[in-house]
C-alpha cells in the first residue's frame, strides 16, 4: 500500500506502519442499507481486505456485532398517536387502480397492494432506511414522465387521494414515506438527462436521476455536480432540491437556492408549471421556483431541474487532522479560511467519539496512531497541482508549528484521498449500527456549536439512560460531527433500541436550546414528519403562518405530502 503523508513541523512524508485503510464491514455487507451500498460501490472501485481490530485503535472492536436481520418497524400512525388520517380523504379502490394503470400503461409501473396481496413488495417504499418510519401505502405508482405526473395529481385531486411523493428514499425526518396510506408517487422512472452545455456548465436533468449518476455524467465534460451526499449513489436530485440539501461543498459552491436556475414541477390539480430557465439572470417578477425548493413536495412535485454545475477542480487534496480541543477546531477553521481560502472545499468536524464508534462498528484502523478530542477533514479543490500544495504545505506548517494541529495525515493519491473521506462519511451509518439513533440536523452559530453535544452527554449521563458498556442502557454514545463552513451540526445519538425515555430527554429540550442561541432546528434535512410540530423555535408565528397560508393556495385540499411541513 502506498505511504500516506505524515504531517510534521516540517511537513515531512513518513511511513505510517501498520496504517492500512480499509473499506468497513458494513458498507461491504449485503445487508448495509442500499443508500450507502450504492454510494460506496459507486465511488470506491477498489478491493479491501477484511477490517482487523488492534490495541492501539481508538476502540475495540465489540465482542459480537448486532444482527442484521430485518427489524419489524413500529408503524408511524401507532409511533405518533396524536396524528390522525384526515377525515376528507378517501381510501383506494380498484376503480382507482385502474385508471393509475391506464395512465401508466404498464404492469412495472404499479405495485397494488389493494386487489392483491403486494405486502413485501410494498415494504421498501412504506419504511425509510433508519427503520424509524413506516407507513401503510398500499399503492405505488412510477410515472415516467410529466404528462403521467399531471393526470396522477389531477384525478388524486378530485378524488381526494393524498399522495406521498417519493425519490431516492434516503431523508432522515419521515418526509418521504407516508404516514397512513398515502400513495407513493415515486419517480425512479423519471431518469433522464436531457442537456448539458460545457460551456455555461448548464445541467437539465428529470428529477428522478440518482446524484452520483449527475456528477458522472458531468464529469465526463469537466464539470461537478454542485452537491455531494454520503448517499449520493441513491439519493435523486429532485429530492435533493424538494428538502433543499446542503451537503459536504456548500461551502464552496453555495445552496441549491442558488445553484438551482429553474425547474419544472406538477401542481396537485394536474397544472404544469414550466420554469424551467436555463439562464443565470432572469428578474422578471416572483421568483416562484423557490418555494418548490425546500418545500418537500407539499404544494407540488418537481418532475425536471436545470441546475449550475462548476468546473470540477483537477488538483484535490484532502488532509485529516487530530486537535486538542474545540477552540483548536476553530483557530484551524480560521487559519484555514485565511491561508487556503479560494481553494478550500471542504472542513469537516468530528469528534472523538464520532470516530471511535466508526472504528466499533466497522473494525476499520483509523489514520492516526493516537486518539484525539477532535478531528478535521479538509479538502481543497484547485487549478494547479504545485500551486495548490504549495499553500497546503504552507498551512500545514502554519498550525503544525503553532500546535494547532497535533498530528494528521494527507491523502498521496486517490484511494487514500476516499479512505480519508470514508472516515467522515461513514459515521452517520455507523452510528446506527448497535440498534437506532436519533439525528439532529442543526444550524448553531460556532462558537457554541459544540457545547451542544457535551450538554446532551451530561443530561444522558445524570438521568441513567447513558453507558457504552451496559446493555440495560438504551444509549449507547452522543456524538457530533458537521460541516464548519455554515456551522452545521450533527448531533446523533447512537442507541441500542428505540426508547422513549430517550425522546422525552431529546425532545423539545435540543430544540428550545438551539432556539435560545438563536440557531435553526433545521439545516439541511428539512422537517418532515420529524420537526413538524417544532417549526416555531426556528420560524416566528408570522412566518408560520405565511407558510400555511401558502400551503393552502397551491393544495387547498392538503392531498400533498399530508401530516408533515407545517
Amino acid at each position: 500500500m502506498p505511504p500516506i503523508n505524515r504531517i510534521a513541523p516540517a511537513v515531512r512524508r513518513l511511513r505510517i506502519a501498520n496504517s492500512t485503510f480499509q473499506q468497513p464491514a458494513f458498507l461491504r455487507s449485503a445487508a448495509a442499507p442500499v443508500s450507502t451500498r450504492l454510494t460506496y460501490q459507486a465511488r470506491y472501485q477498489q478491493t479491501v481486505a477484511e477490517p482487523t481490530t488492534s490495541a492501539s485503535s481508538v476502540d475495540h472492536a465489540p465482542q459480537s456485532q448486532p444482527s442484521h436481520a430485518p427489524q419489524q418497524i413500529k408503524y408511524t400512525a401507532d409511533a405518533y398517536p396524536n396524528i390522525q388520517r384526515d377525515s376528507r380523504f378517501k381510501e383506494i379502490t380498484a376503480e382507482d387502480i385502474k385508471f393509475f394503470r391506464d395512465v401508466l400503461g404498464s404492469d412495472n409501473a404499479i405495485i397494488d397492494g389493494v386487489t392483491k396481496d403486494a405486502g413485501e413488495d410494498l415494504e421498501a417504499f412504506n419504511s425509510d432506511w433508519m427503520k424509524k418510519y413506516r407507513g401503510q401505502c398500499k399503492v405505488v405508482l412510477k410515472p415516467d414522465s410529466t404528462q403521467q405526473v399531471s393526470k396522477i395529481l389531477k384525478y388524486c385531486n378530485d378524488n381526494l387521494l393524498p399522495i406521498n411523493p417519493q425519490g431516492g428514499n434516503t431523508g432522515l425526518v419521515g418526509g418521504s414515506v407516508p404516514v397512513f396510506d398515502e400513495i407513493v408517487l415515486n419517480l425512479s422512472r423519471m431518469n433522464t438527462i436531457h442537456s448539458f452545455d460545457d460551456v455555461s456548465g448548464i445541467l437539465v436533468a428529470d428529477a428522478g436521476v440518482i446524484l452520483q449518476a449527475a456528477d458522472d455524467h458531468v464529469a465526463e465534460k469537466g464539470y461537478i455536480f454542485p452537491l455531494d451526499l454520503g448517499a449520493k449513489g441513491s439519493c435523486q436530485i429532485g429530492g435533493n432540491v424538494a428538502t433543499n440539501a446542503g451537503g459536504l461543498r456548500l461551502l464552496r459552491y453555495g445552496s441549491l437556492h442558488g445553484n438551482v436556475l429553474g425547474l419544472e414541477a406538477v401542481l396537485p390539480d394536474g397544472t404544469i408549471v414550466d420554469d424551467l430557465c436555463t439562464l443565470r439572470k432572469n428578474n422578471t417578477g416572483y421568483d416562484l421556483k423557490q418555494l418548490f425548493i425546500g418545500g418537500e413536495g407539499t404544494i407540488g412535485i418537481i418532475t425536471k431541474i436545470s441546475i449550475l454545475c462548476p468546473q470540477r477542480s483537477p488538483a484535490v487534496n484532502v488532509a485529516y487532522f487530530g486537535l486538542e480541543s474545540y477552540e483548536k477546531v476553530q483557530t484551524a477553521f480560521r487559519e484555514a479560511k485565511s491561508q487556503l481560502s479560494e481553494i478550500l472545499s471542504a472542513f469537516e468536524m468530528m469528534d472523538g467519539q464520532s470516530q471511535a464508534l466508526y472504528h466499533r462498528a466497522t473494525g476499520a484502523r483509523l489514520p492516526l496512531e493516537g486518539s484525539y478530542p477532535f478531528y478535521c477533514l479538509i479538502e481543497t479543490s484547485g487549478s494547479n497541482t504545485d500551486h495548490d500544495s504549495e499553500k497546503l504545505n504552507t498551512f500545514l506548517e502554519h498550525v503544525m508549528g503553532e500546535e494547532i494541529v497535533a498530528d494528521g495525515v494527507v491523502a498521496d493519491n486517490e484511494s487514500q484521498l476516499q479512505n480519508l473521506w470514508a472516515c467522515r462519511e461513514g459515521v452517520s451509518e455507523a452510528s446506527q449500527h448497535f440498534g437506532g439513533v436519533y439525528k439532529y440536523d442543526l444550524s448553531i452559530p460556532l462558537p457554541e456549536l459544540y457545547r451542544l453535544v457535551e450538554e446532551c452527554r451530561t443530561r444522558f449521563q445524570d438521568n441513567g439512560l447513558m453507558d457504552p458498556e451496559d446493555e440495560t442502557k438504551p444509549v449507547l454514545d452522543v456524538i457530533g460531527y458537521g460541516h464548519m463552513g455554515d456551522s452545521n451540526l450533527h448531533l446523533n445519538v447512537a442507541t441500542r433500541r428505540y426508547d422513549k425515555a430517550v425522546e422525552e430527554a431529546l425532545e423539545p429540550w435540543v430544540y428550545e436550546w438551539v432556539a435560545q442561541r438563536k440557531g435553526s432546528i433545521s439545516a439541511e434535512h428539512g422537517l418532515g414528519l420529524a420537526k413538524k410540530s417544532y417549526v416555531q423555535y426556528s420560524r416566528s408565528e408570522t412566518m408560520v403562518r405565511l407558510m400555511k397560508q401558502l400551503k393552502g393556495v397551491y393544495d387547498p385540499n392538503g392531498i400533498m405530502n399530508p401530516y408533515k411541513y407545517v
